[in-house]
C-alpha cells in the first residue's frame, strides 16, 4: 500500500496553512478594524470560494496560472511550469481554503474589547505593535481554529487540486485524487484505507475545535 499520497496531502496542508495564516491575519485586521469604502466588496471576494464550484475556481486558476497568465513569468524565473507542479497546487489550495482561514479569525477579532485597542492607541502603540501585543494574544483560540479548519479542508480538497495539479505520483497525486483513482480502478480496499486515514484526521481536528470552543464559552 503506497502511502505517499497521504504524505503529499499532509505536506500540502501544512505549507498552505502556514502561508494562509500569514496572509489571513493582516487581511482580517483590515476587514474587521479597517474603515474604507467598498469593504463589503473585499469581504465578499474573500468568501467567494465558499460558493463557487471547485471546477469553476479550478478553471480560472488554470487560466491565470497557465502559459497565458503568470505561468510564463514563473517558468522564466524558476525554469519549470506552475501548473501540474506542487507549487501550483499550494497556490490553488490557498485560494480555495482562504475563507476557512478568514472566518474563524474574523469571529475572534470581532470579540476583542475595543477598549483594549483604544488604550493601546492612547499609550502610543503603533498599529503594528497593537497587532502583536493586543490582537494576537487575545485571538489565540481563533488562530488555532483557523489553522485546524484550513488544514482539514486542504487535506480533503479534490476538484481544484486535480485541475491544477493533475495526478503526478510523488508530486501532485494527493490522497483525495488517489482515492478517486482507486475507486475508478475498483481497488476498494486501497481507497478504504486512505479514506479511513482522512476520516480519522478530520474527526480529531473537529474534536480539538470543539474543545477550544468549549474553553472559550466557559472562560477557562
Amino acid at each position: 500500500m503506497d502511502l505517499t499520497p497521504l504524505y503529499l496531502s499532509a505536506k500540502l496542508s501544512m505549507i498552505s496553512t502556514a502561508l494562509l495564516l500569514v496572509l489571513a491575519l493582516p487581511l482580517c485586521c483590515l476587514l474587521v478594524f479597517g474603515r474604507f469604502r467598498g469593504k463589503f466588496l473585499l469581504d465578499a471576494l474573500v468568501s467567494l470560494p465558499l460558493v463557487l464550484p471547485p471546477t469553476v475556481l479550478g478553471f480560472y486558476l488554470l487560466i491565470i496560472m497557465g502559459p497565458q497568465g503568470i505561468g510564463t513569468l514563473w517558468e522564466k524565473a524558476t525554469g519549470w511550469q506552475l501548473v501540474f507542479s506542487f507549487a501550483g497546487i499550494v497556490i490553488a489550495a490557498m485560494v480555495h481554503s482562504l475563507p476557512f482561514a478568514v472566518q474563524p479569525l474574523k469571529a475572534s477579532f470581532e470579540k476583542i474589547d475595543t477598549r483594549l485597542l483604544e488604550m493601546s492607541e492612547v499609550l502610543g502603540c503603533s498599529p503594528v505593535a497593537t497587532f502583536f501585543r493586543v490582537i494576537i494574544p487575545n485571538s489565540l483560540n481563533g488562530i488555532a481554529a483557523s489553522a485546524i479548519l484550513t488544514f482539514a479542508h486542504t487535506m480533503g480538497e479534490f476538484g481544484v487540486i486535480l485541475m491544477i495539479g493533475g495526478s503526478i505520483p510523488g508530486s501532485t497525486k494527493v490522497a483525495s485524487v488517489a482515492i478517486y483513482e482507486h475507486v475508478e480502478s475498483m481497488q476498494y480496499s486501497e481507497a478504504a484505507i486512505l479514506s479511513l486515514f482522512l476520516v480519522g484526521a478530520s474527526y480529531a481536528m473537529l474534536l480539538v475545535i470543539n474543545y477550544l470552543n468549549q474553553r472559550t464559552h466557559y472562560g477557562t
